[in-house]
């Protein structure tokens, strides 16, 4: 079942995509058992970059959203392919904080409302195109809004929610990001200004069993709309040892002799799916010869 639809209006002033990406943020948790804030902050990380991933052109492009901030999850690194298949990883995934003011978990002190917000697109180019903006709170949506506005002059709304459940596990998740496109009527953009207005949460549209399309015609209401594709995407780590094996060449011939010089076993772990790899001392001794 697709859990990622793109809609176009019929006058051609905005495109919107809207994602369910609970069974992503869930497999998150499953690897990393983040605190409730952390699952919040990282879930909202990845699926605003499973949302712009699917936006990239052809399977060589891909997508980093880091998120490096003054609070004390560190940072935050999500990584998307051109097909909106997301994974990702913070420095500190038990780091928490009390709730704030208005009950909620506090993503905002959590990441720190100083620091960069930068997005690098490799688009299969000699070098790839990096933007970065100031952090305006932390909280994930405003800062991919400002993002858009300030480095690449899109209108963008952007709305993201992760519902966490007293044990930790994840209860929903979801977003939405609606951006204007050239030539954008007036009529258009008041419409969709006075139905955001009017709409609920993300995770309280999911939590009441809302579906994608019935999420993203209230967010359309009165707006003609067609769908321009669709398509199911996964939290999924592309980690291997042959991988693995490249990490350990690229850290040279003297360095991979002092680590088999030292230890008998070298020990890998990724850190977007904390898989880990053995290596014997003769098998760095083999790639220092290769």
């Amino acid at each position: 079942m697709d859990n990622l639809v793109r809609y176009i209006t019929t006058d051609g002033s905005a495109v919107l995509s809207v994602l369910d990406s609970t069974e992503i943020v869930r497999t998150m948790e499953h690897y990393h058992h983040t605190s409730a804030t952390a699952s919040a902050a990282l879930g909202r990380v990845l699926t605003v970059t499973s949302l712009i991933g699917y936006g990239l052109k052809d399977e060589d492009c891909s997508l980093t959203i880091m998120f490096k901030g003054d609070g004390p999850i560190g940072s935050i690194t999500a990584v998307s392919d051109w097909k909106g298949n997301v994974r990702g990883y913070c420095d500190f995934p038990l780091a928490d904080l009390p709730e704030n003011a208005q009950g909620k978990l506090d993503v905002g002190g959590l990441i720190g409302r100083n620091g960069t917000l930068y997005v690098l697109k490799d688009l299969g180019m000699d070098s790839p195109y990096i933007g970065q903006v100031e952090l305006q709170n932390g909280e994930v949506a405003e800062d991919i809004t400002a993002y858009f506005g300030y480095s690449e002059q899109i209108p963008t709304v952007c709305a993201l929610g992760v519902l966490v459940n007293t044990d930790l596990t994840i209860l929903n998740a979801g977003g939405f990001l609606l951006q204007l496109l050239p030539g954008a009527t007036e009529d258009c953009i008041s419409m969709i200004e006075k139905n955001i207005s009017e709409l609920s949460t993300m995770t309280k549209m999911l939590s009441d069993g809302m579906s994608i399309n019935e999420i993203a015609q209230c967010i359309l209401k009165k707006i003609e709309n067609e769908v321009i594709d669709s398509d199911h995407v996964d939290y999924r780590c592309n980690c291997s040892r042959q991988r693995m094996e490249k990490v350990l060449i690229s850290l040279g011939k003297d360095e991979l002799l002092q680590l088999a010089e030292e230890q008998e076993t070298t020990e890998i772990v990724c850190h977007f799916c904390n898989s880990k790899y053995l290596f014997s001392k003769e098998e760095l001794i083999s790639l220092i010869n290769e």
